[in-house]
Formats: structure tokens, sequence, C-alpha cells
């Protein structure tokens, strides 16, 4: 099956971009080189093309209801331009999907959108669909992925960017605000969200009007490579990759997301994870810091000071920010502390690591 193209793909290319398959889809991975990039983000501002994200749009009468009963959050709590993080989770409460949640403003076609990752936007739409008809729900749902593009703009410098790009003032956003902005005379869903641990903006524009708005910023472009490195020095999940539904399912008690559960609302794998929550988990997903040289990387063996297997890493990099190695991945809670010791097999060599809190970056 041939991989999808963002709307700017000849675009990036022709700014040298470096391409890689993710999701499905044919992403820049990195436009000069990941440590600039990721330097550019912690230092001052950047631009990333995140059109691989996916956008789900819910109206009607009971789109609160649906919404409300398939994700783990509080949707009740969404004012117009408020937005959530929050959990998709199996009858068993297992994780599908992470996304965040927009509520729209009340002159808005649609009365809700969310975003799920790469890949899983025709997932999603079908799943909300099924529900719905089993709840004889009256809600319409559309996937209005191939409709948008979507960029980040991260940095300490993001609202300046961000501001003087827009005729709006949008700088007087809070975290997961948003609100209806123009940029080069085109109409944008802009939201002070993000994935990088720095402040910033997230932009959606109609997938025509792609370039114009991409082309309204001149800032350092950033591929996927950058973003992984920045997410993962603060510790954010990468769906199907410190979460995997199939693979390596794992409850948002395990991924330590539970902020993003109230149990005190309906939803699919609520009473499981109740039961989870009430007994406990036995394995919990850390931060860790290689001691000894070495890169850990997704898939590599953490094991204890005897040698035996107790956890997988589901990612690591060599951090940019703070040139040493460092990665995430779960362990059983006996060895869940700061400051524990273990040891990753990297390339089949034993590494000295210890347990540390996330973010790694102390300051965030």
């Amino acid at each position: 099956m041939p991989l999808r193209k963002p709307p700017l793909r000849d675009h990036h290319d022709e700014r040298g971009a470096t391409f890689t398959e993710f999701g499905g889809w044919d992403m820049p991975v990195e436009f000069d080189s990941i440590k600039e990039e990721h330097l550019s983000v912690r230092d001052s501002v950047g631009i990333f093309d995140v059109s691989h994200m996916g956008e789900i749009e819910v109206s009607g009468p009971d789109a609160e209801q649906l919404m409300q009963r398939l994700t783990t959050n509080d949707v009740t709590q969404l004012s117009a331009g408020d937005s959530q993080y929050s959990m998709i989770t199996d009858e068993d409460g297992i994780i599908i999907d992470d996304t965040v949640v927009y509520r729209l403003p009340e002159d808005d076609e649609s009365d809700y959108l969310f975003i799920p990752n790469a890949g899983h936007g025709e997932q999603m739409h079908d799943r909300w669909k099924r529900f719905r008809n089993q709840w004889d729900l009256d809600a319409e749902i559309r996937n209005a992925t191939d409709d948008y593009a979507m960029y980040a703009v991260q940095g300490p410098d993001a609202a300046d960017a961000v501001g003087e790009a827009t005729e709006e003032s949008v700088t007087d956003l809070s975290k997961f605000e948003a609100m209806y902005a123009t940029v080069a005379g085109v109409r944008c869903w802009i939201a002070r969200t993000g994935y990088t641990g720095e402040d910033g903006f997230e932009l959606i524009c109609p997938w025509d009007d792609a370039e114009t708005v991409w082309d309204a910023f001149d800032c350092q472009p950033c591929g996927l490579g950058s973003r992984d490195t920045l997410r993962t020095e603060m510790g954010f999940l990468l769906s199907g990759q410190d979460f995997n539904h199939e693979n390596d399912p794992r409850n948002p008690y395990e991924a330590k997301v539970s902020f993003t559960v109230k149990l005190d609302t309906e939803f699919v794998g609520r009473d499981a994870l109740e039961r989870a929550k009430e007994e406990g988990v036995e394995e919990t997903f850390v931060g860790f810091r290689l001691i000894d040289r070495g890169v850990p990387r997704h898939g590599y063996d953490i094991t204890n000071t005897d040698d035996t297997i107790i956890g997988t890493v589901t990612s690591g990099t060599m951090s940019p920010t703070l040139s040493e190695p460092i990665g995430l991945g779960y362990v059983p809670t006996d060895y869940a502390d700061p400051g524990t010791v273990i040891r990753v097999m990297v390339r089949g060599r034993s590494k000295k690591a210890k347990i540390e809190s996330t973010p790694f970056l102390k300051d965030k």
C-alpha cells in the first residue's frame, strides 16, 4: 500500500528534508540535523509538520454523550475553546490510543474535534460510528484527516512567532485553550498545545492552504526525529511504541497517565480501570539514564543487577539537551523508585543505568 503524503511533501523535499515512514505516512524526519532542530526548539522556536495526525469531527445532539463514553476524561468540563488530553480504551481498560479532544465554538458546524495518532484515524472513525449505532445515539462522525494540515510551532519564542503571524491576539490563550485566528489570510484553529515540553501552539488549517500557512513562519523547520527526542526528554508517551494495543497492552495506570481517567464518568473500560486502581499495577512506566556508554533503543532488554530480564525499553535516545543517554520503559514496581540501579542490554552488552523521574529536564 503506498504511503500517504502530507500536503507539503514536495515543499519539504525542495527544502532538503529526508523522509521516513510513520503511521502509513511519508513524513520529514529531519531538515538539517536532529540535534540542530532539537536545540532550536529548546532555545528559540521551530515548526513541525504534523499533518499525519488525524482529525475526527463529532456533531449532533448526542455528540457530548458519545465523546464522554468513548474517552476516559470528562468532556462535560470543556467549555468552547477548551481541550483535554485523554485516553481511548477498550473494554479491558487497555489503551488503544491517546488523543486531544477540543470543544469547538457554538457557531462551528461540529461540536467536538479529536486528534487520533497517525494511522488511527480510520480506526477511530469506525469505532465512533459503531458505538453510536450500538447505543442508538444521534451524532454525526466525520473523518476530516484529508481536509486539514496540522503544524506545531514550539519553543520559548513560539508565542512571539505565532503572535506576529496571526491577525487576532492568540498569545493570551492559556495552556490547552484554542480559538480560530487568521494566518496569512487563512482561517486556522490554533491551540496552545504541544508535544515538546516547551511553550507552543498547534495550528490546523485547510489542506489547500497548507503552504501559505507554513510559509508565514520564518523559523527552523523540524522533522519527526527531533520531535521524538524532545518528547522523550519529557517522558511523553508515543502511541504504538510506549504502548501498543496488540503487542504491548497497557492501561493508563501502568502508563502513568491516571490523571486522564475520571472514574465518576461512564466510558468503555471504566469498570476494568476501577479494578486496576483498587488492585494496583505490577509494572509501571519509568525513565532511566544510562551510566555506562551506549544508547538505549526500542526493544532492548532491561535487566536487574543479576542480569534477569525485568522489562523492555520502549523509547531511548542520546539526549541532545543533556548529552546523555536516556530511555523509557516498563519495569516491576519494585524497581521503579528513582535511584534504583538497573541494567540495559545494548547490542548484547549489559550497561549500568539508574531509574530517574521524568521529565529528565527538571526545569520543565
